[in-house]
């Protein structure tokens, strides 16, 4: 089944044809050999959610357009949807009453399902929830310390975010770990644009770093990451700063943005390499919070077999990889230098006699989304 995969993100449109790889059936998958081959792929502008009509009809000619079915990454399903589920118009309608959980996030995916069902009316399309994965959080990891009106009033917990690319993870891992899924504690590190850690064991989500929405967490390229809320109440109320205006600086204008003047990891490395001191600073306080993070998570997990790495700068970023593995040798983490800096595509980076398994591995959340709308387009 070749499934078209639909991602909207904060100005764009991704989509991509996938099929089965050849030579076997898309499934588990250790080095990716077996992972869903990318048959095409293109991605449009979409500012502000606003989806040109006709440019999508152009792109979803042949080849785009020969799938017998359509994934939809949708960022929030809410405590409604803990799996995929294929779209209808009953779905569609409860999508709707989750944007104020997401809206930043949530109008720009509906708007792309909206327009690509608008195109290709008769395939049978899923919703695919980046949520989903963390349903299994225990209550411990997913309960605030709030008043119990407001955490039932308005379902208060943590969500988490990332989950197709941490499930993607869980799902591959332990085939290059060459162990079975139920085994290794794994700590998932998607680190992008947006970052998020997540404590995985028995191939299940225990705890994540993002909460209610995708700014707690890590520092990451321009958001800020977790903060004391009492910060942003002595702002609104001494700073006179508004809250569209928080929510503003919060999302676009902190994170590595606000420290180094820029939210690319690659310049800010290379500033940081070369003397230059807010990029220093800024990489730092990046590596700070995720190591933290990384042994918070192991602390979840009761101890950590294998560390993970995803995600654009956690791909392609061995300067980060290896500071921060430097500070986690007390829970058996070391790298071999020359693997890391030579990783391309999917590797162990680890030491020879590290006790904790070092892996790199590409982002697939696209057959992620086509493999969970096949299950569900199959009844499973």
């Amino acid at each position: 089944m070749r499934v078209l995969v639909v991602n909207a993100g904060s100005s764009s449109l991704k989509l991509a044809l996938l099929a089965p790889a050849r030579g076997g059936a898309s499934g588990p998958a250790g080095a990716g050999d077996r992972e869903d081959e990318v048959i095409a792929a293109c991605e449009l502008d979409a500012p502000r959610a606003r989806i040109n009509a006709r440019q999508l009809r152009a792109a979803l000619r042949s080849p785009l357009g020969d799938a017998h079915a359509v994934g939809h990454r949708i960022v929030h399903g809410g405590e409604l949807y803990r799996h995929a589920i294929r779209l209808d118009e009953r779905v569609r309608r409860e999508l709707d009453v989750l944007v104020d959980l997401a809206p930043l996030h949530q109008p720009k995916s509906l708007a792309a399902l909206d327009a690509v069902s608008e195109v290709l009316p008769g395939l049978p399309a899923v919703a695919c929830f980046d949520t989903a994965f963390h349903a299994t959080l225990p209550a411990a990891a997913a309960t605030y310390a709030l008043p119990a009106a407001w955490r039932e009033r308005w379902g208060l917990r943590r969500y988490g975010f990332h989950g197709l690319s941490h499930a993607s993870v869980a799902r591959r891992a332990p085939a290059l770990l060459e162990c079975d899924a139920s085994e290794p504690r794994i700590v998932s590190c998607h680190l992008g644009a947006g970052a998020s850690l997540c404590a995985i064991a028995a191939g299940r989500s225990v705890d994540t770093t993002m909460g209610f929405t995708p700014l707690e967490g890590l520092v990451m390229a321009t958001r800020s990451g977790s903060l004391d809320p009492g910060m942003l109440l002595w702002l609104n109320e001494h700073g006179g700063l508004a809250v569209d205006e928080l929510a503003d600086a919060l999302e676009h204008r902190s994170g590595l943005l606000a420290l180094a003047g820029s939210a690319d990891m690659r310049e800010v490395v290379s500033r940081a390499e070369a003397g230059d001191e807010r990029a220093r600073l800024a990489l730092d306080v990046y590596v700070h919070h995720l190591r933290g993070g990384i042994a918070a998570m192991a602390a979840a997990l009761g101890g950590l077999d294998a560390l993970v790495f995803t995600g654009g700068v956690g791909e392609r970023s061995p300067q980060v990889r290896a500071h921060a593995a430097a500070g986690l040798g007390f829970l058996g983490v070391a790298l071999d230098e020359a693997r890391n800096r030579a990783a391309s595509g999917e590797t162990e980076v680890s030491a020879a006699r590290a006790r904790v398994r070092t892996l790199v591995l590409r982002a697939r959340e696209d057959a992620e989304i086509a493999r969970q709308t096949r299950a569900v387009l199959a009844g499973n």
